[in-house]
């Protein structure tokens, strides 16, 4: 009889899709033999597409806990699949018992980045209106910006549409003028908003997504990919401007904690720098005391045998900013160490 094939489970969005399709290639390169197959399941949090994730003090305790990640956990304890592939962003710090986080291969760039119309495709636009004498006053109200703009020029009282609290609080400490709305929806659909709604100036996506969704930023600052609308331009913002959100850029390989079979898998699908940086980063929100929506960001990084952990927090809306260094093997507790300092 052929062996079962060993079942990846995943959220069904595009970006998860392309994230567990890339797990399940790494898979079947490096076990050639065994089988695998994807399984999507539906998630709490693609249910709720209209409610916002952008909540702040008892709100945000409110949340239910693993928006987008239940399901798939539920899947694994059931033996109905053996590995939960997440956005390592997602899954929460504490899992269910009987779970673990087995693998992270290796982290795309951490950063966000700023999408937004170009003012040179809009004049452009106008001006073939205005020869077709095909004008309407709506028109009108659709502003550009320059290629490469920075936060800090963008123009005042500029609106950034975000779902993230923590992006929408780096975005008020920074330019306190600014007007932040809230956004749902894809890569893909939050940038068609910005496309063709005069009233967002701007909107913010992780890099880590867009790379993984084959959308390139150009020299020009042009965006590259499939269906992208016409005259969106992007900026990637600094991590002096925005630290990112724990885990940003990493994908989570969650299993069985006593399946030793799946966890020598796992095991050629680990990259030991993101984990390490992964595990101070989690450690970090941990002690804070927060979920996956909680308004603080982290980026840890790897030098020699060193690991450095910059934070910040935004709860009860005060900004607060720590950094340290530690040995690689103390990883988990600089996250604890920082979260103690910023409480």
């Amino acid at each position: 009889m052929a062996e079962k094939p060993i079942i990846i489970c995943t959220r069904g969005s595009a970006l998860a899709l392309a994230q567990s399709n890339m797990i399940a290639v790494m898979c079947r390169a490096a076990f050639p033999l065994l089988r695998f197959e994807l399984k999507i399941i539906k998630t709490t949090g693609d249910k709720l597409q209209k409610a916002s994730m952008a909540k702040t003090g008892d709100k945000a305790e409110s949340l239910p806990k693993g928006l987008f990640t239940k399901e798939l956990e539920v899947a694994l304890v059931k033996g109905q699949a053996d590995l939960a592939v997440h956005s390592l962003k997602d899954l929460p710090t504490d899992l269910p018992s009987g779970l673990i986080l087995a693998a992270t291969p290796k982290r795309e760039d951490v950063r966000d980045v700023l999408i937004y119309r170009s003012a040179d495709f809009l004049a452009n636009q106008m001006s073939k209106i205005n020869d077709q004498q095909d004008w309407s006053p709506g028109q009108a109200a659709f502003r550009g910006l320059k290629p490469h703009i920075k936060l800090k020029n963008f123009p005042k009282g500029a609106t950034i549409a975000t779902s993230s609290t923590r992006r929408k609080m780096s975005l008020l400490a920074a330019r306190p003028d600014l007007k932040i709305v809230e956004i749902r929806g894809n890569v893909s659909t939050r940038m068609q908003k910005v496309a063709e709604r005069g009233e967002l100036d701007a909107t913010i996506l992780a890099l880590a997504g867009m790379t993984r969704l084959n959308f390139k930023i150009n020299s020009d600052g042009t965006i590259s990919g499939d269906a992208v609308p016409d005259g969106l331009l992007a900026t990637v913002m600094d991590l002096e401007e925005m630290l990112p959100c724990v885990g940003q850029g990493a994908i989570g390989i969650e299993i069985r904690s006593n399946d030793e079979r799946i966890a020598k898998i796992c095991e050629r699908l680990n990259h030991l720098d993101t984990f390490h940086a992964v595990t101070a980063e989690r450690a970090f929100l941990r002690g804070m005391g927060g979920g996956c929506q909680s308004p603080v960001g982290a980026y840890a990084e790897i030098s020699g045998r060193n690991i450095s952990l910059k934070a910040i927090s935004f709860r009860d809306e005060t900004v607060k900013r720590s950094a340290a260094k530690r040995p690689i093997s103390e990883a988990a507790q600089l996250g604890e160490q920082i979260a103690a300092e910023l409480k």
